[in-house]
Formats: C-alpha cells, sequence, structure tokens
C-alpha cells in the first residue's frame, strides 16, 4: 500500500526562511508546491538529490486574482485521496522603501500591500474553496510579524499589511469553526530573523528610520535566528496539534 502524501502549498519559497522551510519539507511523505517570484535552481537539485516531490511555480504575487484563479483551478484538479493532509502556508512579504508616509512612493505601497496582504486573502479563499469538501486536515498558516501588532514609524505599509494578516486570519478562524472539517488557522510571528529584508533596514538612510539603531543591535548583539532554525521553528508549530487553537500566535507560545 502507497502512502499517502502530506500536500504543502507555499508562498516566498525562493529564498530566506521560506526557502529553508521548503528544503526541511522536502522529505519523504512531503510533496510540494512553491509559488515565488522566482523559482530556485538550488532547491530543484535539492529534491531531485532525495527524490522528494516538487513542483515550483514562477508567478508575481501581485498578480493574485489571476493567481488565485490557477490555485483554485490546480487544487480542484488533483485528486482528494492522494493526499493525507494539506496545508497552505503564506510566507511572501516585502518591504515598500523605508520612509515616512509622506515621502513615500505609490506604487511601491500599492506592491507591499498586494503581495503582503491582498495575495494571501485571495490565495487562502482559493484554498479554502477548492478543498471545503475534503476529508484530511487543512491547515492555512499566515507568517505574520511581531510588526503586526506593534507600530514602527516608516514601516506602514508592512505594519499595516501584517496586522492585516492577523485579523482576517481572526474572521477565517470564526468561520472554519463552524464548518464541518473546517481549517486549523493562524497567523503567527516566527521572531527576528537573519534574513535580507533586516540587511535592507540596517542599511536603510537613518534620516528616514528612526528606529535602525534597533536593527543593527539585533544583528551585532546576535539576537537573529538562522533561516534554518527559524523555518524549524515555524514547522514545528504548524505539527502540533493544537495548531489553530489560537488564530494568532507566536513562536514563543507554549
Amino acid at each position: 500500500m502507497t502512502t499517502k502524501k502530506h500536500l504543502t502549498i507555499m508562498t516566498g519559497a525562493s529564498r530566506g526562511m521560506g526557502l529553508a522551510m521548503a528544503r526541511q519539507l522536502l522529505t519523504e511523505g512531503h510533496s510540494l508546491l512553491c509559488i515565488s517570484r522566482q523559482s530556485s535552481d538550488a532547491l530543484a537539485a535539492h529534491a531531485l538529490s532525495l527524490g522528494g516531490s516538487l513542483v515550483q511555480w514562477q508567478r508575481d504575487l501581485s498578480d493574485s486574482l489571476a493567481l488565485g484563479k490557477e490555485l483554485k483551478t490546480w487544487l480542484l484538479s488533483v485528486k482528494e485521496q492522494n493526499w493525507a493532509s494539506v496545508s497552505l502556508i503564506n510566507n511572501a512579504g516585502t518591504i515598500a522603501g523605508i520612509s515616512p508616509l509622506q515621502d513615500a512612493n505609490g506604487s511601491d505601497l500599492c506592491h507591499a500591500l498586494r503581495v503582503g496582504l491582498e495575495a494571501p486573502m485571495v490565495l487562502s479563499a482559493a484554498f479554502l474553496g477548492a478543498t471545503k469538501s475534503w476529508r484530511m486536515p487543512r491547515k492555512l498558516l499566515n507568517i505574520s510579524s511581531g510588526l503586526g501588532r506593534r507600530a514602527m514609524a516608516s514601516q506602514a505599509a508592512y505594519c499595516a499589511a501584517k496586522a492585516g494578516m492577523d485579523h482576517f486570519t481572526r474572521c477565517v478562524a470564526l468561520e472554519e469553526a463552524s464548518t464541518p472539517n473546517g481549517a486549523k488557522v493562524c497567523s503567527l510571528a516566527p521572531g527576528v530573523i537573519d534574513t535580507d529584508m533586516q540587511q535592507h533596514l540596517r542599511s536603510a538612510d537613518p534620516a528616514a528610520f528612526a528606529d535602525i539603531e534597533a536593527f543593527k543591535n539585533l544583528k551585532s548583539s546576535g539576537s537573529l535566528a538562522s533561516a534554518e532554525d527559524a523555518a524549524a521553528s515555524v514547522l514545528s508549530y504548524l505539527a502540533r496539534t493544537d495548531f489553530g487553537s489560537n488564530p494568532v500566535g507566536d513562536i514563543r507560545d507554549k
């Protein structure tokens, strides 16, 4: 008898914590669909070396309407009985130019909100709608941030996107709780991680970013988790038996 695999769909898997999560998920028993602006040759090679099941879609997440339709069509085409569980991890995010809102570029703001909030909502809707009759465990994990819960100057778009992600997750949790075999959902803050985004924040113009020293201190004090360690913690949280009991969580939650 063939053992059923766990199907995971994840955005933003070409670098940083997303890439680390994808690498760790590529074990026997997992089938992975990654959706990123760029595909990863290294990830493809890693999957080949392990005999892992990997599909990569190279897509622009700011075109969320087309992507949502594509994901829903794809999910409706795969056979429910092939999977032991199905999960969507909305990991992709971006920051607009680091500046007070009065100096912000409108197109940068729109792009950040489309990738950071609109795309997760649209993909979540497609995922939940396409799998609503599936009988195996379904999980929706949104990768949030402490900045969705704490305001920071010159980060209005990123803070707004993550705050919106937290709150729409709360709404979905209420909906799914009253649905037969409803999905377990959580918007999770993964802690501070040593990624390109942190480097970008440390390289900002000090005159436009009052908190730059705090980000420099995180690096110099060794307070940043590696992408690999953060990925392992997030995937461990996703695997918890009580996943979804708190729709807005933190990786440090016990």
